[in-house]
């Protein structure tokens, strides 16, 4: 059994997940590019994994999005995307980005790819740069 460590962006924030996780996806639907402001959420999922609060529970605020079940939560001060546990409290979801601690599981398969952005195409050919650009 595995345990992972994770904040938020201004570090008020600090949690534990102890247990593992059975899937990695990355998602492009609309909704989740719209609340990552990116070309897709990657997310962890777990049916038995536990999320523990190590600091700054009371910032967590947690937003589903016209109670359809496309449900984020995040750090009141930062905004930084924290775990939340759905389905009844029966999945937990954590975005991949919020770990402090290394996850070995690749992500499994892009989803709702037909909703994908259209600029998200042959991006392994652009430039990379180790920092900003000069």
């Amino acid at each position: 059994m595995h345990k992972h460590k994770g904040s938020c962006l201004c570090g008020k924030v600090t949690f534990e997940v102890e247990g593992d996780f059975e899937s990695f996806f990355l998602c492009h639907c609309n909704l989740c590019r719209k609340d990552t402001g990116s070309a897709h959420a990657a997310n962890l999922f777990s049916s038995s994994a536990h999320l523990k609060w190590l600091s700054g529970e009371n910032l967590v605020k947690t937003f589903d999005f016209q109670g359809s079940g496309h449900i984020k939560s995040f750090c009141t001060e930062c905004g930084s995307a924290l775990p939340n546990l759905q389905m009844g409290g029966k999945l937990l979801v954590v975005p991949a980005g919020s770990l402090d601690s290394e996850v070995s599981l690749r992500p499994n398969a892009h989803i709702f790819n037909s909703d994908k952005a259209s600029w998200d195409h042959d991006l392994e050919h652009i430039h990379r740069f180790e920092g900003l650009p000069e």
